[in-house]
């Protein structure tokens, strides 16, 4: 990927959305961020909801860390959400975190990096699709998954270091790159009304 003359890089905002002890995320967030980050015209934040002290109850009046939080997801212009499956779904950790903000959402361009077993996250995915879509998101067709356990069918785990693996990451990549230069542009001439 090589930036056009005189446009800004693209902010990236890589969002690890589980908060477990013990979780596998935080290297797998770091990963991709360190994949992204290998790419010219664009500008890579982690957000870690584990740095995050959030409260345990909605409160009435946002604490500074929902603002904090909301102030990422304003700054940025696209985001990969690295998520476990859970369940067949998504963390509660990410949820909570996902609305804190809402007009910071809109217009811009979310990809998925999961994992679990078997399904490789694709349960968690649909299930931030659908939440996505309602904050006026637009998602990624193709993003990573990954099978960490190799417990799915043919038992093949698939892993950040595989070559099919660094593929679907530059794949959502240029997918992110598109969408988010495409319509950071379309949110400069004309804001998104919802």
């Amino acid at each position: 990927m090589s930036q056009i003359a005189g446009e800004l890089p693209l902010q990236v905002a890589v969002i690890i959305g589980s908060t477990r002890e013990g979780r596998v995320g935080d290297r797998i967030g770091r990963w991709f961020a360190t994949l992204a980050r290998s790419c010219d015209d664009l500008t890579v934040t982690v957000i870690d909801l584990a740095d995050y002290d959030f409260p345990a109850t909605y409160p009435r009046q946002a604490t500074a860390q929902m603002i904090d939080f909301a102030g990422e997801i304003g700054r940025a212009d696209s985001f990969v959400v690295v998520t476990p499956e859970y369940n067949y779904s998504f963390p509660a950790s990410l949820k909570q975190a996902i609305d804190y903000a809402y007009d910071e959402w809109q217009g811009k361009p979310v990809g998925f990096v999961s994992y679990g077993c078997g399904s490789e996250g694709r349960y968690a995915v649909d299930h931030l699709r659908t939440v996505f879509t309602a904050l006026h998101a637009v998602t990624m067709r193709d993003g990573v998954g990954l099978d960490l356990l190799g417990c799915g069918p043919g038992a093949n785990a698939r892993r950040p270091d595989d070559e099919a693996t660094r593929q679907a990451a530059r794949t959502l990549l240029e997918q992110l790159r598109w969408w988010g230069l495409a319509l950071r542009d379309a949110r400069a001439a004309r804001p998104y009304v919802s």
